[in-house]
């Protein structure tokens, strides 16, 4: 008789706890529902309502906080929404490795490798994160190492905790729509020089990963592309112009690099003479 009221009582605090969880999920979904429809007016739709309660209530995500981010009709989850699920469920810990034989410092291309341990028992979650000049947005050029230890340590958790949904930061560099209707573009040659509408990495970033490659000094080499296009600054360039001196810059690097530091040392202004 004792075993039996045992097992009613722990029945009764099962249903307890589930209903607790109940509502607690659909209080998360309600608030998570009304920030999203200021943040993102007029864009939710019936399926993306139907996942924003789904995420709210199994993951405890909030919209608020930072964990989810609303994209081109699709929801992402972002770094700090996973640490919030990986602290609400207990994680053990988290390691993260450079992948060094994948890694390249000269040209900022970076590969880590990170495990998420759920228990102290956990055989671990794998994942990978890769990140260069070209594949991350230009916002976070010279940060590509972190880039790539944060979209690592995102896949691991994402499969720890069984999350399909892809995070911000494993995008890649997103295409910006143009402030301007086509007839009112910027068609001046800076302009013409810093970006790229074919999806090609733009000149000016090109032209850094040759000075950071070959360590040349950014300043003398403007002064030689200059001449070399035959204007009295880099930015009056033409496009044709800048890339000619690119390609240039790079076959001559490539070829004797030595000859081209004399050449480049040319530029360097000479010393004032005090009386």
């Amino acid at each position: 008789m004792a075993f039996l009221y045992a097992i009613v009582i722990e029945s009764m605090r099962y249903e307890v706890t589930m209903r607790r969880a109940c509502s607690e999920g659909r209080k998360q979904f309600m608030s998570n529902l009304r920030s999203a429809r200021r943040l993102w007016p007029n864009l939710l739709h019936r399926i993306q309502i139907k996942g924003l309660e789904m995420l709210s209530k199994r993951y405890s995500l909030s919209v608020p906080a930072g964990d989810l981010l609303f994209l081109d009709g699709r929801w992402y989850v972002t770094h700090a929404g996973l640490l919030h699920v990986a602290q609400l469920n207990r994680c053990a810990g988290i390691r993260v490795l450079p992948m060094r034989e994948f890694c390249d410092a000269t040209v900022s291309r970076w590969v880590f490798k990170a495990t998420v341990y759920k228990s102290p028992r956990s055989r671990g979650f794998v994942g990978y994160g890769d990140a260069d000049p070209y594949n991350v947005s230009s916002l976070v050029h010279g940060a590509e190492m972190r880039v790539a230890e944060t979209r690592a340590v995102n896949r691991a958790l994402r499969q720890a905790y069984g999350i399909g949904l892809c995070s911000v930061e494993e995008l890649g560099a997103l295409p910006r729509r143009s402030e301007f209707p086509p007839e009112k573009q910027d068609r001046s040659p800076s302009s013409q020089v810093n970006c790229s509408g074919n999806g090609q990495p733009r000149l000016r970033d090109q032209l850094r990963l040759l000075i950071r490659k070959h360590q040349l000094d950014a300043a003398l080499v403007k002064l030689y592309a200059a001449e070399f296009c035959g204007t009295a600054a880099l930015r009056d360039a033409r496009r044709e112009q800048v890339e000619s001196f690119i390609t240039h810059l790079a076959e001559w690097a490539a070829r004797d690099r030595d000859a081209l530091l004399c050449k480049l040392n040319s530029y360097t202004p000479a010393p004032e003479v005090s009386a």
